[in-house]
């Protein structure tokens, strides 16, 4: 029995031991690998860090029951042993509250807020319990209260970072006070009685002096574009390069960035906005180019992701300033004061150990320092400081820090999104798969998993890219002018790049939208096998169409709660096309051409692809699928197959070019439909370019979230001539 007790308190230390050094080491992984998944699509690095969160609150808490059953085990027999147990007690609480980098790993974490808020009392109660236990012969209870300060400043912080990006907290923070309006009743009363006594009265609505100007300084470039026509958009870009007007700088990108996130923070929770926000917004993005405009928007959502998933709504403010100050200045003067101490009659190990969480505790929090005088949030609250050469200078230096460091981690850190764009094709999709292998997969229910890892194919944005889907919705902003146009241009998916060919708008007017993507995607591949146009612009607009046409597919297989709105019955319809092809495939090409194929001298894997293209356009498609074989097939693949024909007898440089256009405004539908709390979880997962693009339409006013007209129009009573009544303000 004497040996089992000595086995037992044996185990007790070194498991306690090892706990408390793997929870420091947690906190280490989090504080740096937390601010890559916002930059990177990496499963792997997204998986580490869910693991790395998830563990370390259950290291933590475990953590605190092994300390209360050592101080059971430890009695008051060694009242030294039994302060150093004290004193890691607050370290667990240093580390529940977390890093910066991180308080939720998804969205719906915020919500638990609640939980949080409950486990903190529990374990402040348990660490209150092991520090009793440890007087009153503690030689560290100076030490102990002051890492006690700062642990519970950190839990806290994270815990109130949670409560505010709760949707109902983050909703109700971004609501106005109760507007009651002008004093309808004594306006009407008073305009009553004077008709009554005969007095000649009225009630005149002076209109609103900005609806006047509203746009004064656009007019023209309005006016041009409200027909469709693209060349206005191209002649109002020369007219800002030739007014040589300068591009945004790194500062003034964040701090406009700051300016409309601040402005614009209530999208998540579907607030709409007034004309004036609106206007603004248009007037700024309108007058410069594509790189800066998606400078602003990757800086903006940047601040989307840190109020919603890091303790920055809580940290960058005067009170949080403060109370880092004195969770930092606690943890410092910690260390200090066990550094001077005596320590003897503790144990070497035990030491070593408290050095450990002592060192650790101060380099997280200068880490956590460094990040908070680096982040964006700080450039742009400084702006009230850059007229000061002073301050200018110190932003300057932080820019420079950020973007030019002469580390490789600096660089690596500093993109906003991963600027990836996954690729799923079809085709390939389908002749590439091992029927008999994925079948067993099925079975064990990880077909979904190989198939996404088999297929996951990023592709960078291009400046080409991004070039194009800014001018295409600048297009559209110009032409926007009124709610209805707004509302018109929002459900457009194809319409304003087939305006002139009549024959191809039943492919996007006649279908719904998941059978559309369908059709343009395999149409655009069909189209890419026949093309042997070399040209510049005609390789541009089909690469920006292929690269689009696969993201888009992409989306609504593996990202259906980003299509969830729009694709209607598209897994169903991509499942049917699949099997079509498969048998198409199977029947047409596999047996036919396999001779052929092995006899050709230097062949390679894409000219199966070439043939089953090729056979495709073949086949005639003089009838309507639909019309022989019934719709209990819901496959889009011989449609495509007529659609593409179609395509084939337009020239290829504007043929190309309306597949392109097609494809920006088949995104632009998908990006504005999608409902904000998906684009928000996507933030975490290294973004997505329809995340974006939905930015930056909203940015524009392509967005039916403008709909309240508000402002200083004044009701007034008019008796004769003479104004005698009441004026209405704006609340």
């Amino acid at each position: 029995m004497k040996i089992l007790e000595v086995a037992q308190k044996l185990w007790m230390k070194l498991n306690l031991r090892g706990m408390i050094v793997m929870s420091l080491s947690l906190q280490v992984i989090l504080i740096f690998l937390a601010p890559i998944r916002k930059r990177s699509s990496n499963w792997w690095i997204i998986m580490l860090t869910w693991s790395s969160y998830l563990i370390a609150d259950w290291i933590a808490d475990y953590a605190f029951g092994l300390l209360a059953k050592a101080q059971f085990y430890g009695g008051t027999s060694e009242p030294k042993a039994n302060a150093l147990l004290a004193f890691w007690a607050p370290f667990l609480l240093l580390h529940l509250g977390g890093p910066d980098t991180i308080t939720a790993f998804a969205l719906e974490d915020n919500e638990l807020w609640l939980r949080h808020l409950l486990n903190l009392l529990f374990q402040l109660g348990a660490a209150g319990y092991v520090f009793y236990q440890s007087l009153p012969n503690n030689k560290l209870i100076f030490p102990t209260i002051l890492m006690f300060i700062g642990g519970i400043i950190k839990y806290i912080e994270r815990t109130r970072a949670l409560h505010l990006a709760s949707l109902s907290k983050f909703r109700g923070s971004l609501l106005k006070s109760p507007d009651a309006g002008p004093n309808y009743a004594k306006l009407m009363e008073e305009c009553s009685s004077k008709q009554k006594a005969n007095i000649p009265a009225k009630i005149e609505i002076m209109p609103e002096p900005d609806l006047e100007s509203l746009d004064d300084l656009e007019d023209k470039e309005a006016k041009k574009a409200a027909s469709g026509n693209r060349e206005a958009i191209d002649e109002t870009n020369s007219e800002n390069e030739d007014a040589g007007k300068a591009a945004l700088g790194d500062r003034e990108a964040i701090q406009k960035a700051f300016f409309y996130f601040t402005t614009f923070k209530g999208l998540l929770v579907d607030l709409i906005f007034s004309f004036r926000e609106r206007n603004e917004s248009k007037k700024f993005f309108r007058s410069i180019d594509a790189k800066d405009a998606f400078c602003v928007i990757e800086a903006e959502l940047n601040f989307f992701y840190d109020v919603l998933y890091t303790k920055a709504a809580v940290v960058h403010r005067p009170v949080g300033y403060l109370f880092r100050a004195i969770s930092i200045g606690s943890v410092i003067t910690a260390f200090a004061f066990f550094y001077v101490l005596n320590k003897h009659g503790f144990h070497e190990y035990d030491i070593r150990i408290t050095y450990t969480l002592l060192l650790g505790a101060v380099g997280l929090e200068f880490v956590a320092l460094i990040m908070l005088i680096c982040s964006d949030w700080t450039i742009a609250r400084l702006k009230r400081f850059q007229k000061d050469h002073k301050g200018g200078t110190f932003i300057e230096f932080l820019l420079k820090f950020k973007s030019e460091g002469s580390s490789f981690a600096l660089r690596i850190l500093h993109p906003r999104w991963s600027k990836s764009i996954f690729q799923y094709n079809l085709i390939d999709s389908r002749l590439e798969r091992w029927p008999k292998f994925e079948k067993l997969l099925d079975w064990v229910s990880l077909g979904e998993l190989f198939d996404d890892l088999k297929f996951r194919r990023p592709e960078q944005c291009r400046d080409e890219l991004r070039e194009l889907i800014f001018a295409e919705l600048q297009r559209k902003s110009f032409a926007a002018d009124d709610t209805e146009r707004i509302k018109e241009m929002c459900a457009a998916r194809g319409k304003w790049a087939l305006e002139n060919l009549k024959d191809l708008l039943p492919f996007v007017h006649e279908v719904d939208y998941g059978e559309s993507l369908l059709l343009w995607h395999i149409a655009t591949e069909l189209c890419d096998n026949a093309d042997t146009d070399e040209s510049t612009n005609t390789i541009s607009d089909r690469v920006n169409s292929k690269v689009l046409s696969n993201y888009m597919l992409h989306l609504m297989i593996k990202q259906p709660a980003m299509m969830s709105a729009v694709a209607g019955i598209g897994q169903i319809r991509f499942r049917d096309t699949c099997a079509e092809l498969d048998k198409f495939i199977d029947e047409n090409i596999s047996s036919e051409s396999k001779v052929n194929r092995s006899t050709r001298e230097g062949s390679k894997p894409k000219d199966r692809k070439a043939e089953v293209r090729e056979s495709l356009l073949a086949v005639p498609t003089g009838v309507k699928p639909v019309a022989v074989k019934g719709d209990r097939s819901k496959s889009a693949l011989f449609d495509a197959c007529i659609l593409a024909k179609k395509l084939q007898e337009i020239p290829n440089k504007d043929k190309w070019k309306i597949i392109c256009h097609v494809w920006v405004e088949l995104l632009g539908y998908a990006a504005i439909h999608c409902r904000p709390y998906n684009h928000a979880q996507q933030l975490s997962k290294g973004g997505e370019l329809v995340t974006l693009v939905w930015l930056l339409m909203v940015q524009l006013g392509l967005s039916e979230q403008f709909q309240i007209v508000e402002g200083h129009a004044r009701a007034k009573l008019i008796v004769h001539k003479n104004w005698v009544s009441c004026q209405v303000e704006e609340g």
